[in-house]
């Protein structure tokens, strides 16, 4: 009875030494050796592991705690969103309207801001999500 492993017995004056692994650069043009060929790379399908992944997951923006916390603090939902620009445009304009409150304007100015901020933050996300595919 042979053995699988021919490295293992004693070699014989009949029997030939097997030659060693050849590296990839090496190795004739049939492939390498003892069977061990690589899987044909099919078009279409992605590799398993590679830089990166075709479809990367994001997360969806939620409208409804965007507009709750542009209620509390306006701008907050535009920056939760990630318009740090508007958020902070916001709260400064709403800060500015209670300082306008001196002189009456900021009476019309400040809730005038607080709606802008939380219909801001509500529409934000809802374009956020629909320009990711992510129906909200």
């Amino acid at each position: 009875m042979s053995q699988q492993y021919p490295d293992q017995q004693q070699p014989s004056a009949h029997q030939p030494i097997p030659e060693p692994p050849m590296l990839p650069a090496q190795q004739p043009p049939g492939g390498p050796q003892y069977g061990n060929h690589p899987m044909p790379q099919q078009a279409g399908y992605p590799q398993m592991y590679g830089i990166g992944y075709p479809h990367q997951q994001v997360a969806a923006k939620n409208p409804g705690l965007a507009l709750v916390a542009s209620f509390f603090v306006p701008g907050l939902g535009s920056l939760i969103n990630g318009s740090v620009g508007i958020g902070i445009a916001i709260f400064a304009a709403y800060c500015v309207a209670w300082v306008l409150t001196l002189v009456i304007i900021g009476f019309v100015l400040v809730p005038a801001v607080w709606v802008w901020g939380m219909i801001d933050a509500y529409q934000g996300a809802r374009n956020w999500n629909t320009r990711h595919g992510i129906i909200s």
